[in-house]
C-alpha cells in the first residue's frame, strides 16, 4: 500500500518535498495546502494532487502522514494538529523559535502517541551518514575533535535576515544538530562569536554573517563550527572528525569529478553552488526514512527531542554572542 501524504506549504522547500513524494514508489501525494491559493493550485496541478484546507487534509482517511513545510511560526500548531488527528508528522526545522513552545508541542505529540520526525536533512547526506556510521563502528577510536565547516555562497536578503531568528537559529542550527549526531554525547557548554563582514546591513539588522562556535561535552570532546554567508567558490560543506586512532573526513561535492592538469598545476571543477543540489540525495533518503517510520514503525530520527536540543544550542550560541562568554547548558 502506498503511504498517502498531505503537504502543508507549497513554497520552495514544499515543492522539493512534493517532487520527491511523487517520484517515490512507496508514496502518493494526496493533497496540498497553502496559506495562498495560487502556489497550492500550481503545485497540485503539477503533481496530480488535490488542493484542500489543512482541516480537510487531516480528516482524510487516505492521508496517513503529513509533511509540514510552511512558515516557521506555524510549525508547532500544525504538528499538534497532525498528532491529534492521528497522523505521522514530518516537519521542517525548526519546530519553533521558542524552546518553551517546542516543549509544549512535544507534550502534545507524546500524549497522542504519533511519530514526529524533524527535517535535519544533513544527517541523511550519503557521505555524512557513512562517516557517522563508521565513527559509531569505532573505526577511529574515541572522538576527540569534530570540525564542521558550513558556508553559503551568498547571504539571503536582509528582509529574510530580519525574521530568521539570526544566523545561529537559521543557519548554524543544522551544524549544531550535526555536532550532536557526531559527538555521541550532549554538549555542556558553548561559546560563540561573530561579525558582520559580508553585508553591513546584516549587522544593522542585529545579526552576524560570519561566525564560529565551540562546543564541549562533559567528557572533554570538543566541536568547532565555522559559518559564513559568503563563500566565493561555492557551497562549502565539510566535516572532519579526529579520534584516538585516526581521522574521518567528508569533503565537498564538485560539479564533476574532472580535473585538468597544466603547467600551472591541477584544477578541479567548482563545488556545487546551491543547497538543493548539494543535498538532493539527502532529501530523498530522508523521505525514505520517514516512510519507514510510517510503514514499518521505525523510531523516527531525528525526532522532536533532537529539534528541541538543536534549538536550545542555537539559543545558547545567540546568548554567548551577546555576552561574550561561554554558556553552560
Amino acid at each position: 500500500m502506498l503511504i498517502g501524504f498531505g503537504l502543508i506549504g507549497a513554497g520552495r522547500i514544499g515543492q522539493l518535498h512534493a517532487d520527491n513524494i511523487v517520484a517515490n514508489p512507496r508514496a502518493k501525494l494526496v493533497t496540498v495546502s497553502d496559506a495562498f491559493a495560487e502556489p497550492a493550485e500550481a503545485l497540485a496541478a503539477k503533481t496530480g494532487a488535490e488542493v484542500s484546507s489543512v482541516e480537510e487534509m487531516l480528516r482524510r482517511d487516505d492521508v496517513q502522514a503529513v509533511f509540514v513545510a510552511s512558515s516557521t511560526d506555524t510549525h508547532a500548531d500544525f504538528i499538534e494538529a497532525g498528532a491529534r488527528a492521528g497522523k505521522a508528522v514530518f516537519c521542517e526545522k525548526p519546530v519553533d523559535m521558542d524552546a518553551e513552545r517546542i516543549r509544549s508541542c512535544l507534550k502534545v505529540v507524546e500524549e497522542f502517541g504519533q511519530p514526529l520526525m524533524i527535517g535535519f536533512n544533513r544527517r541523511f547526506d550519503p557521505n555524512f551518514a557513512a562517516l557517522q556510521r563508521r565513527l559509531s563502528e569505532g573505526e577511529i577510536g574515541e572522538v576527540e575533535i569534530v570540525t564542521i565547516q558550513s558556508r553559503d555562497p551568498s547571504p539571503p536578503p536582509v528582509s529574510y535576515i530580519e525574521r530568521s531568528g539570526g544566523l545561529f537559529r537559521d543557519m548554524m542550527i543544522h551544524d549544531l544538530d550535526m555536532a550532536r549526531f557526531l559527538l555521541g554525547e550532549e554538549p555542556v557548554s558553548i561559546y560563540a562569536t561573530g561579525s558582520a563582514l559580508v553585508d553591513p546591513a546584516i549587522g544593522e539588522a542585529g545579526d552576524v554573517d560570519t561566525a564560529i562556535a565551540v562546543l564541549k561535552t562533559a567528557s572533554g570532546k570538543v566541536c568547532q563550527i565555522s559559518n559564513s554567508r559568503r563563500a566565493t567558490y561555492g557551497y562549502d560543506q565539510r566535516i572532519e572528525v579526529h579520534g584516538s586512532k585516526g581521522m574521518l573526513r567528508a569533503g565537498n561535492i564538485h560539479e564533476t569529478t574532472v580535473e585538468v592538469a597544466t603547467s600551472a598545476g591541477f584544477r578541479a571543477d567548482p563545488v556545487q553552488h546551491f543547497f538543493l543540489e548539494r543535498y538532493m540525495n539527502a532529501y530523498r533518503d530522508e523521505l525514505n526514512a520517514f516512510i519507514d517510520v510510517v510503514e514499518k514503525g521505525v523510531v523516527p530520527a531525528p525526532n522532536g527531542y533532537d529539534g528541541l536540543m538543536a534549538q536550545a544550542l542555537a539559543d545558547a550560541a545567540t546568548e554567548s554572542l551577546k555576552t561574550g562568554v561561554p554558556v553552560h547548558l
